[in-house]
């Protein structure tokens, strides 16, 4: 067990990680903080790369399907095209193409239609969005009753997708921009009138028990729209649902937040908070 952490052996172990095919484009801050973790309670630098990797695997890569750098290229390339050609249903196709590459977006992609629809009559005019860990939702845009001058801002510790979305947010003249960041350790604090934690808070309590009071307290929101799966990834219910509302009630308490309004679908639970 290394007791005290060098700079060598994470040094090592961040160079192992990011050699992974999974892992190469992850947020180097993010693959450090788990090594420090990992390589305190291991007995040596192999176990520690590998519950590293558990650990990354865990929060973010059995989300990710590995063929989005292959058609990323040729997916926005059809984006382009639909958005020159404004034809909205190509538009929504490509979209929707995109989003089945991400676990978290493929499972909303049956409830779509009504998703946003019902969330954003809730909120009020929006001039500004922060998209925390934000996977490929950004993608959803125009399924998003917004103004076509409301600032977007996505945040996710893959750059091949913050690369990806970057270029999206450009291509339909978005002022927004989309940032590589491990939210936990850097929380953005530019306010905002509302912020998307989609499905997040049980992937960054894989980092930290504490993460969630935590980042809600940072939030510099007017409104936070929190999610969570009903589903797991294997489509089991086992009480999902009923679980995660009790503890994010719990966890609330603890934070300036209160539940405004609660929404069911399909696939997900949504809370809207106000402060």
């Amino acid at each position: 067990m290394y007791k005290h952490t060098n700079d060598a052996q994470l040094a090592d172990l961040r160079a192992a990680v990011l050699a992974s095919s999974r892992y190469r484009t992850v947020c180097p801050q993010l693959v450090e903080v788990l090594g420090k973790q990992e390589l305190a309670k291991r007995r040596n630098l192999k176990e520690a790369i590998k519950a590293t990797k558990n650990k990354l695997h865990q929060i973010g890569g059995a989300y990710l399907d590995l063929t989005l750098a292959e058609n990323s290229a040729l997916s926005l390339a059809t984006l382009r095209e639909a958005v020159h050609a404004d034809d909205h249903i190509a538009l929504r196709a490509a979209c929707r193409q995109l989003m089945s590459y991400h676990a978290s977006t493929r499972e909303r992609l049956p409830i779509l239609d009504e998703f946003y629809t019902r969330i954003f009559a809730e909120l009020g005019p929006v001039h500004s969005v922060l998209d925390l860990a934000c996977g490929l939702n950004p993608l959803a845009l125009p399924w998003m009753p917004l103004a076509p001058t409301c600032m977007y801002y996505a945040y996710d510790i893959y750059q091949q997708i913050t690369d990806l979305l970057d270029s999206w947010l450009q291509l339909i003249g978005n002022k927004g921009s989309a940032h590589l960041c491990d939210i936990v350790q850097a929380c953005p604090t530019h306010a905002v009138d509302v912020a998307l934690l989609l499905k997040t808070l049980p992937c960054l309590e894989q980092i930290d028990k504490q993460s969630g009071p935590q980042l809600l307290s940072t939030l510099q929101a007017g409104l936070l729209v929190v999610s969570f799966p009903v589903h797991s990834l294997g489509g089991r219910s086992k009480g999902m649902s009923s679980y995660y509302e009790e503890h994010f009630r719990t966890l609330v308490e603890e934070t300036p937040w209160h539940v405004r309004r609660r929404l069911e679908f399909a696939t997900e639970l949504v809370f809207i908070l106000a402060r």
